[in-house]
């Protein structure tokens, strides 16, 4: 039998405004977790009391079916405004549900929205150290170790690929939580409370019913790549809090009504402002576009996101001088943390890949 279903159609709203809230909270606890081995606990557990950690799930699971589109970029948006670390960990709960709804079965999917309905927080971890990847051997039986495991230490309903002979296949293990994470190794300039560390998944016994999908599933396209839109919506949030910073410290010293400083923040408004536009633009191509059409938009907006990111950044920095690199002013911990998260794999791929298909079709994007 299905979960009893925990959201209606007309949901969207209250979970944006559920979002602001935990965003709010988020925020005002930011300095408190800035530290190497911080988490935002007070923060994922407000997550799961306002029903955003179930909203991913299917609604025949007990969601609202919030795993894709513009009403997901709005809540990913506002909490990155609240939190870039708190927004990242939501983005990979996230990516991984929906990763089960798409290629999961019944089972799976029951079992993860029984799970997460009792508080689990779910993630993808799919980087590996050097010579060490997870394989899935004889036996169910799991070797090696995943790192830059956002979440490591508390997310216990992760999703990882492992080795499978020559396949890559899908995992979701079942781990208890402060089990087999290693920290130590995150020691980063920002994004230092999301937890991220290693994880060994060594001597761990999976069943059948934990393998999700077919092999090759996880780096199926479009959602392999075009799913990265979900981490620009996040960064765009943390961006549009940083302006919001800039602003609130120029009219706080009296400096508001300076063209020097208005020039600045124009410019640093019109990077927020083209940001979202992409987001927009990016979170409707990865579903209603085919997978090369949707693959070149969301890999253009990565560049374009990441280009306004670092011109607000050099915007809002000079503005604000040198009371923006002072601890415990909130601009300093946003930019050093939007700084770090916009560090995103191959992005110089992204763009060849993007930049070719622009070029086959004369320009067009879609």
């Amino acid at each position: 039998m299905p979960l009893p279903a925990k959201f209606p159609v007309s949901a969207v709203p209250s979970l944006i405004d559920a979002a602001r809230a935990v965003a709010d909270m988020a925020f005002a606890n930011g300095a408190a977790i800035d530290r190497d081995d911080g988490f935002p606990v007070r923060e994922v557990a407000r997550l799961h009391e306002t029903g955003l950690l179930t909203a991913p799930l299917a609604p025949a699971f007990g969601g609202a079916g919030l795993d894709h589109g513009p009403d997901l970029a709005a809540v990913l948006s506002t909490i990155g405004s609240g939190s870039l670390a708190l927004g990242r960990l939501y983005e990979g709960h996230v990516n991984a549900i929906r990763l089960v709804n798409l290629y999961g079965d019944a089972v799976l999917q029951r079992r993860l929205a029984r799970d997460i309905a009792g508080g689990a927080l779910s993630g993808v971890w799919n980087t590996e150290p050097d010579g060490g990847g997870v394989r899935l051997g004889p036996g169910f039986v799991l070797s090696g170790a995943k790192t830059f495991a956002s979440g490591a230490g508390h997310v216990t309903r992760p999703l990882i690929t492992a080795r499978r002979g020559d396949d890559i296949v899908m995992v979701v293990p079942r781990l208890e939580a402060g089990s087999r994470a290693d920290l130590s190794g995150w020691t980063p300039q920002g994004m230092r409370a999301s937890a991220t560390g290693r994880v060994d998944f060594t001597e761990l016994t999976m069943t059948p019913d934990q393998i999700l999908g077919q092999p090759g599933d996880y780096h199926r396209e479009p959602h392999f790549s075009a799913g990265a839109w979900r981490f620009l919506a996040v960064q765009q949030g943390g961006m549009a809090r940083l302006l919001q910073l800039a602003c609130r410290h120029l009219r706080d010293i009296g400096r508001d009504t300076d063209p020097h400083q208005r020039a600045r923040i124009g410019q640093a408004a019109i990077a927020v402002e083209t940001a979202a536009l992409w987001v927009g633009r990016a979170a409707v191509a990865a579903d209603d576009q085919p997978a090369e059409a949707a693959v070149t938009v969301v890999g253009l907006a990565r560049l374009a996101v990441e280009r306004c990111a670092l011109d607000l950044l050099e915007a809002v920095q000079r503005s604000v001088g040198l009371a923006g690199f002072m601890r415990p002013h909130p601009l300093e911990r946003f930019a050093r943390d939007l700084a770090t998260y916009l560090r995103q794999p191959a992005p110089d791929r992204a763009l060849d890949l993007a930049a070719a298909r622009v070029l086959e079709r004369g320009g067009v994007l879609s």
